[in-house]
C-alpha cells in the first residue's frame, strides 16, 4: 500500500467560526493552528497547503492565565540604534488593535517559512463580534465546550 499525498486537485477548503470570547490564547492558538495547517484532515500533507479558511471575532475578549496579561511582552526593534520597543498584552488588548494578540499567536505556531505565509493568509481575526463571511457559511466551532480547560476560571 503506498503513502497517499495530496495533490491540488484533492484539496477542499472550508470556511470555520471560531468564538474567542473567554477563552485562554493559547488553547485557541494552537487549535487555530492546527485548522489552517490542514492536520485535522486524514489527508493532511506536510508539503501542500491544507488547511481550512479560519475566522475569529471577539479577539479582545480571549484570556489569559495567571498573570501574563500584565507580564507578557511583546518586543519589536525599529531599526535605529538602540530601538528596541516594548508593549505588554494588557496594552495592546486595550489598544487600538487587539486583534494583534491572537494573529501573533497563531503566527508563532505556524513554520516560518514560504508555506507558512500563505497558511497565515487564510487567517481572519476581528476584534468584535461582527465579521464579512457570511456568505461563506462557516462552520462553528466550540472552543468552550471542548474541553473546561479551554476557559478560565476565575
Amino acid at each position: 500500500m503506498k503513502t497517499f499525498t495530496a495533490t491540488p486537485a484533492d484539496i477542499d477548503k472550508k470556511w470555520v467560526l471560531i468564538d474567542a470570547e473567554g477563552v485562554v490564547l493559547g488553547r485557541l492558538a494552537t487549535l487555530a493552528a492546527s485548522i489552517l495547517r490542514g492536520k485535522n484532515k486524514p489527508t493532511f500533507t506536510p508539503h501542500m497547503d491544507m488547511g481550512d479558511n479560519v475566522i475569529i471575532i471577539n479577539a479582545d475578549k480571549v484570556q489569559m492565565t495567571g498573570t501574563k496579561r500584565k507580564d507578557k511582552k511583546y518586543y519589536w526593534h525599529t531599526g535605529h540604534p538602540g530601538g528596541i520597543k516594548m508593549r505588554t498584552a494588557e496594552q495592546v488588548l486595550d489598544g487600538a488593535h487587539p486583534e494583534r494578540v491572537v494573529e501573533k499567536a497563531v503566527e508563532r505556531m505556524i513554520s516560518r517559512n514560504r508555506l507558512g505565509r500563505v497558511q497565515m493568509t487564510n487567517l481572519r481575526v476581528y476584534a468584535g463580534a461582527a465579521h464579512p463571511h457570511e456568505a461563506q457559511q462557516p462552520t462553528v466551532i466550540d472552543i468552550k465546550a471542548m474541553n473546561p480547560k479551554n476557559t478560565r476560571s476565575a
